[in-house]
């Protein structure tokens, strides 16, 4: 096998047949290079939920006010959208590999400076700069996956890193649900240990290819020649993929808004904020919103009921992908979680187990339709500019999540539970309108016919 490390290597060397994409078998390079991307969403998902944990604490301890308490739990999103749309606009034009190596540089050293934070002040400047580097590999991975991964094989691995988003929410839950009580400073521990997770993909990441499409798009046909053969059985029909080519050059954000790609742009938007702004506002404060819905008194035994329903739907959701489609998935479910959300909202006039049997659906299909987050951004753009256009998207939503995230506790404290539901109810139905209007099946698309 060619080795580039090698004295005199040639990288001309080309396999017998390239095989056509829809008869590329999935080998262990496509799942670690997968398996490689699950950080950056385990990592958000435990730093999401750990800041929920940890304000039940800290705000009485430092004496924080709601303003406080909304800045600091939307944070690290707004940390995201700078990291997303910047670090995507360097990856096209500079690559993929080096944003995708040092982003959890930061994430693991600011996480780690969480443990001698004394006041909100840097606790917020830390809580950014994380939300940076998770940003930045939002919009790298699920652009690596698409460009290595065959494409029956892409939905259901793209939606696997949401599943690991839950997973990371999951687990810091039952961490800080643990550690939280322990001492007056066991919260230092829970923001710290990020830092755990965020070292072991720095290490496991170390010599990943660049991405051969990116490559190919840049002319650089050898190397791309050389990665094919190496880490993807020389599936990929290297003159086939150059010849449809459409520019060299880096796309420039504009491109984006052009009038080929506007109606994937403003659906990506519309999509992606209609998702993340009622599911980040509510499981964020879901230690707050618990209790006032009448669950139990301190929200613990819903709370695991709710994250083991979480789990389940991620599971599940990689199954309706696959099987049921994008544009489908996406149409039922916005209107599902609309239904539910709903009679959430009214809690307090329903019985009890109504209103339980109502959230734990609404999160299950939440967490289900939440898969599509990693699928569509990436399935929306051409190679040239889909690390920007994945950047673009998860920035613009970061946008919408971290007002809501930040509202979400003062209108709790001003107008009460079911106005604060019925608003991300109205957020629910305008997803759902966009999706029937804007929303398009890319499901069988191969890589090159994506955008």
């Amino acid at each position: 096998m060619t080795d580039l490390s090698t004295p005199g290597a040639s990288l001309s060397a080309t396999p017998e047949k390239v095989r056509p994409d829809h008869e590329t078998p999935l080998n262990r390079f496509h799942l670690r290079i997968t398996a490689l991307t699950f950080g950056a969403n385990f990592s958000d998902g435990y730093a999401l939920g750990s800041i929920g944990i940890v304000l039940t604490v800290l705000a009485p301890t430092m004496g924080l006010s709601t303003l406080w308490e909304g800045i600091l739990g939307s944070s690290m999103l707004v940390g995201v959208l700078v990291g997303s749309v910047v670090c995507g606009w360097l990856a096209d034009r500079f690559g993929r590999r080096r944003v995708f190596q040092l982003d959890f540089i930061v994430i693991a050293v600011a996480s780690a400076a969480q443990f001698f934070v004394d006041g909100p002040v840097w606790l917020l400047v830390l809580r950014l700069l994380i939300g940076i580097g998770v940003g930045a590999d939002y919009a790298l991975g699920p652009t690596l996956v698409t460009e290595f991964v065959p494409t029956r094989y892409r939905g259901g691995l793209l939606g696997s890193l949401t599943v690991m988003w839950t997973v990371g929410y999951v687990a810091s839950f039952f961490v800080g649900t643990w550690l939280v009580n322990l001492s007056p400073d066991s919260w230092r521990w829970m923001l710290a240990s990020g830092a755990i997770p965020a070292l072991i993909v720095l290490v496991l990441r170390i010599g990943t290819p660049e991405s051969p499409r990116w490559l190919i798009e840049k002319g650089r046909l050898e190397e791309a020649r050389h990665i094919s053969n190496k880490y993807l059985d020389g599936a990929l029909d290297i003159e086939k993929i150059a010849a449809s080519t459409v520019s060299a050059e880096p796309a420039r954000y504009r491109d984006l808004f052009s009038r080929k790609i506007l109606k994937n742009t403003v659906f990506g938007i519309f999509f992606y904020n209609c998702q993340v702004i009622p599911y980040f506002a509510i499981f964020t404060f879901l230690p707050v919103i618990l209790p006032k819905l009448g669950m139990d008194e301190d929200g613990f035994a819903s709370g695991v009921m709710l994250n083991l329903f979480l789990l389940a739907g991620g599971i599940v959701g990689l199954w309706a992908i696959a099987k049921i489609g994008r544009r489908p998935l996406t149409i039922y479910s916005f209107v599902i979680m609309a239904v539910t959300l709903a009679i959430v909202a009214f809690g307090t006039s329903w019985p009890l187990p109504v209103v339980v049997l109502a959230f734990a659906i609404f999160t299950f299909v939440m967490s289900a339709a939440s898969n599509l987050a990693q699928v569509y951004p990436a399935e929306l753009y051409p190679t040239r500019m889909r690390a920007a256009g994945v950047g673009l998207l998860n920035g613009a939503s970061r946008i919408g999540s971290a007002a809501g995230t930040f509202i979400l506790p003062v209108t709790l404290s001003s107008f009460g539970v079911t106005a604060s539901m019925l608003g991300l109810v109205g957020v629910l139905v305008i997803g759902a309108i966009s999706a029937v209007l804007l929303a398009p099946e890319t499901s069988r698309l191969s890589t090159e016919e994506l955008g």
